[in-house]
């Protein structure tokens, strides 16, 4: 069997970690799409028809709200990865 050149295979490597990146993201885009489409409905079934402004304020503090939570855990895990890593050499 031929041997890949190393040029060909750094390309491939890199070409694969872009496509999963990019696929990665389409599927979180999807799913932030559908919770969004969910707490909006939720929030809906609160909020009286006519109260648009306040159904709105309330669905953007929510989502901030969930943002900044698991903005820090995800923050938290990456650190805990760091020092693992780090005591691993």
């Amino acid at each position: 069997m031929a041997k890949v050149p190393k040029k060909i295979s750094t390309f491939s490597k890199e070409y694969f970690k872009t496509v999963s990146t990019m696929l990665t993201t389409a599927f979180g885009l999807v799913a932030a799409f559908a919770w969004n489409e969910f707490i909006k409905r939720f929030i809906s079934e609160f909020i009286a028809p006519g109260e648009g402004l306040k159904g709105m304020l309330i669905y953007a503090i929510l989502i901030t709200i969930i943002v900044v939570l698991i903005t820090l855990w995800l923050g938290s895990v990456a650190s805990r990865f760091d020092k693992e890593e780090e005591k691993n050499g």
